[in-house]
């Protein structure tokens, strides 16, 4: 059904909040990012965007830089009652626009669903990587990490500046956590340790629980000290922490190209589990 003639694209408000939740919750044509914040937890990002036909709200896009040089899709979400290309097309179109202005910013997707694959590939977005699923079972033996120079404790509010320093330099632009996601986390975690020596912190890891056990959601460990056992002393206590809790599970995500970190959960353990993510790519010259 073709509604674009009287379709009106603008930021969203607050007071749309309740249409939203309808459109994410009872929808087909839903995307979710994968992310420490729920879709109506980004209101007053940008960009932001809806597209309404007589104040009914049809469809959402949101993909706010955050941080400054990655937009990852956070929600693209569409009514029955408009074609799902048209809704990407004249809500990208708009989102391309505000993103003009940011300097090198990536527009990001982990589309787990094909149809929203085979949108981001006609939009001329690039399979750029695949996240990769692994998982560790109770039971599986844990060797004990080599004596090192250094503490592992549990992470605290104070924490999170020295985190984030951490965490910029470990990792590239795309796959750098902002000091928000990095609180959100903290708030949100399980079990969160730092590893340190007299010179500062050198690495550190948050994560979640979940119904079977546990999810290592974020791991770093500081560019000058890495390839030393820093992370694995990290994961180890970290699964140990499960296991004394009754962990049956304890899942964690990485990318398929990252040799290092799938060598690091494989030796701690861990098994891949045959799920695999895409990761699609639209960059600062591709349109």
């Amino acid at each position: 059904m073709s509604v674009s003639t009287s379709i009106k694209v603008r930021s969203v408000h607050d007071n749309d909040r309740h249409q939203l939740a309808n459109l994410i919750h009872f929808e087909t044509y839903v995307h979710r990012h994968l992310d420490w914040r729920p879709p109506l937890d980004w209101i007053g990002h940008s960009p932001y965007l809806v597209a309404e036909r007589d104040e009914d709200v049809l469809a959402a896009l949101v993909c706010p830089p955050d941080p400054p040089k990655a937009a990852w899709i956070r929600l693209f979400a569409v009514s029955s009652s408009w074609h799902v290309g048209e809704a990407w097309n004249t809500l990208w179109a708009a989102a391309r626009e505000q993103l003009r202005g940011i300097d090198e910013v990536f527009v990001a997707a982990i589309p787990l669903q094909q149809w929203f694959r085979s949108i981001l590939g006609k939009s001329g977005f690039i399979l750029a990587d695949n996240v990769v699923s692994l998982v560790w079972q109770r039971g599986t033996a844990l060797t004990p990490p080599k004596d090192l120079p250094l503490r592992i404790r549990p992470m605290n509010f104070d924490d999170i500046t020295a985190v984030e320093e951490l965490d910029w330099k470990a990792f590239g632009d795309l796959w750098r956590n902002s000091r928000d996601s990095l609180m959100l986390a903290y708030k949100q975690h399980a079990v969160a340790t730092v590893a340190e020596d007299d010179n500062g912190m050198l690495g550190y890891q948050i994560s979640t629980a979940s119904p079977m056990g546990g999810h290592l959601a974020r791991l770093a460990v500081h560019p000058n000290a890495q390839s030393k056992g820093i992370g694995f002393a990290l994961v180890c206590d970290a699964l140990d922490q499960f296991e004394r809790r009754g962990a049956i599970r304890v899942t964690v995500n990485t990318q398929e190209a990252n040799a290092a970190s799938l060598a690091l959960y494989r030796k701690s353990g861990f098994r891949l589990t045959g799920e695999v993510y895409p990761v699609y790519l639209y960059g600062p010259n591709s349109g």
